[in-house]
């Protein structure tokens, strides 16, 4: 950046606090949780929500576990207005949720706020007024003691109008707005007189609300503000200290995670950080990164995509495919050294009984959020060999051998380097039957026939003979043999009768599918005279036809494709 660029800025001051304790905290329970969703993240939609809209969202955040929520600001708008009205006439309010509802302190919409929550049970009223230097300075134009005034006059306006509503019990909350650009002590001071008004009790606490409605400094700097605040409270057991971060620095959930070993209780935010600007702090992230430490977050993100299908439609803002926890991708590697290592961490984490999750690369269990193992490991150019037989294993159950894996993911890089994409799986199981199950040419069998067995006491050994007759290149050919068992003697045929010698190295085999008539895999590596190796697979209800195939498989492979070494 040009120096007369950075000459315009400063930096944000540090917080004088020796002593601080919060480094030394751990986040041990949940904050009491509220959704801003339908006000903060409302009001900064291109098109806000209408009133079907907002209540389907309520709907899905009242079954999240949400206990308070933010509804709107009736003053602002007849959406807003009407639509707390249908909330508490329709008593579509759970008994043990409680709306809140903001306003600014000013006269006319406390009075309307009011009107607007007639009849509900219970309600928060969240006032609110600017405090910041700079708002002070060149938006309002107001000194400290006007400010001051303005807020008292709106706490004394609450009581007032709680009067007339005697069948509703009523809370309060009150936000210097602006508080991370307020000086600490007169926000302190400004707090402490509204307190003052609203003779907040342990028994009835007054939330005070303490936002970094603007991001301005290192989320250390947040966290000192707010225990040199707990500090200095006069009748600090009277209140509940909220957090409301925005991600301006994009630093918002760190913010909160500090604030609140600092000493917040109660944490204001939204479903995947919808809000003004760069938006609010995004629970979700939040929430889930308490569950990653063993904490309950009380709240249900066990089906994290039906929180993003309706997010998306609802806001029409899409969840970035990167978003922690909830992206598209965030379960998903590319890499080949990520997919080994998560191979490897899956199989180790099933073998185990600790219950306890370990596995590289992935914080989380996918399927704790209602996400499937299936999309862990997706196929491109950058995949590796252990990837490839990840997939091959967890969707069409063919346990490639491990040494067969660097064979098998050098043909899938050569189709990810020729499509230039990632690869489904379904074109990973189609490359993988054309390379090895359908390959039929120069050698195709026709027949295979064990024509006798012999195993007795006698003879340690067994022995079998054999007659097959194999297609070449379009012509019938008859082979008849004699090996230590049917695979011996059909190779004994073959290398006497049509290709020469060659020598196996490698044989696996297994079950595809449970049951007595299920089919078997046969995996078969053959060391060819001019020194390349080519693997073989061959599938049949019957092992030793298997078998059979997969030595075919290797022959056409060598013949014809040319494996490398």
């Amino acid at each position: 950046m040009k120096q007369k660029y950075i000459n315009k800025y400063r930096p944000y001051p540090a917080v004088v606090m020796p002593q601080r304790s919060w480094p030394d905290k751990r986040i041990e329970k949940a904050p009491t949780w509220c959704s801003v969703d339908l006000r903060d993240g409302n009001q900064a939609l291109i098109q806000p929500m209408n009133l079907e809209k907002k209540l389907e969202m309520f709907r899905l955040i009242t079954g999240m576990g949400f206990k308070e929520i933010e509804v709107g600001f009736p003053s602002a708008s007849e959406v807003e207005y009407e639509f707390t009205r249908v909330l508490i006439e329709q008593n579509l309010i759970p008994e043990d949720v409680v709306i809140q509802v903001l306003t600014q302190a000013r006269e006319h919409l406390i009075h309307k706020t009011f009107e607007s929550i007639k009849g509900a049970r219970e309600v928060i009223v969240h006032l609110y007024n600017s405090t910041s230097v700079l708002q002070r300075r060149t938006v309002f134009r107001m000194n400290r003691r006007e400010i001051v005034e303005l807020a008292v006059k709106g706490a004394q306006l609450l009581k007032e109008e709680e009067k007339k509503y005697p069948e509703t019990r009523f809370r309060y909350e009150y936000s210097p707005e602006s508080f991370t650009g307020t000086e600490l002590e007169f926000a302190l001071e400004v707090c402490e007189r509204v307190m003052e008004v609203l003779q907040p009790t342990k028994e009835n606490r007054l939330i005070i609300n303490l936002p970094a409605t603007v991001e301005l400094a290192t989320p250390n700097i947040y966290a000192d503000q707010i225990e040199w605040f707990c500090r200095n409270m006069t009748d600090r057991e009277s209140a509940i200290i909220s957090l409301h971060t925005h991600n301006d620095r994009g630093c918002a959930v760190a913010a909160t995670e500090l604030a609140l070993m600092a000493g917040g209780e109660r944490v204001e935010g939204t479903l995947f950080g919808n809000g003004e600007r760069t938006g609010n702090v995004d629970i979700v992230t939040l929430a889930l990164n308490m569950f990653t430490q063993g904490v309950d977050p009380e709240l249900d993100l066990s089906d994290i995509n039906k929180l993003i299908d309706v997010y998306e439609r609802i806001c029409r803002l899409p969840v970035h495919p990167r978003h922690p926890y909830a992206g598209e991708l965030v379960y998903t590697a590319f890499s080949g050294s990520h997919q080994d290592a998560i191979n490897k961490g899956m199989q180790a984490y099933q073998d185990g009984d600790s219950g306890r999750w370990a596995v590289p690369y992935l914080p989380i269990d996918p399927s704790d959020v209602g996400r499937t193992y299936e999309s862990i490991i997706r196929i491109n150019s950058q995949s590796g060999k252990g990837g490839v037989a990840y997939v091959m294993d967890k969707d069409f159950g063919f346990k490639l051998p491990k040494s067969m894996h660097p064979e098998f993911g050098n043909v899938i890089q050569r189709v990810t380097d020729k499509e230039g994409r990632e690869l489904q799986r379904r074109e990973i199981f189609k490359t993988f039957e054309q390379e090895y199950l359908k390959i039929d040419t120069p050698y195709k069998l026709k027949g295979f026939h064990v024509a006798k067995r012999h195993i007795s006491a006698e003879i340690p050994e067994s022995r079998a003979e054999i007659e097959a007759t194999l297609s070449i290149d379009g012509r019938d050919v008859e082979i008849f043999a004699k090996g230590n068992g049917p695979l011996d003697a059909f190779c004994t045929a073959l290398k006497e009768n049509i290709t020469g010698d060659f020598r196996l190295t490698s044989y696996h085999e297994h079950a595809l599918e449970g049951g007595s008539s299920a089919n078997a895999a046969a995996y078969i590596e053959i060391r060819y005279p001019d020194g390349l190796k080519a693997w073989g697979i061959g599938v049949d209800t019957d092992i030793i036809v298997a078998s059979i195939k997969a030595v075919l498989s290797s022959l056409n492979r060598h013949s014809n494709l040319k494996p490398r070494k």
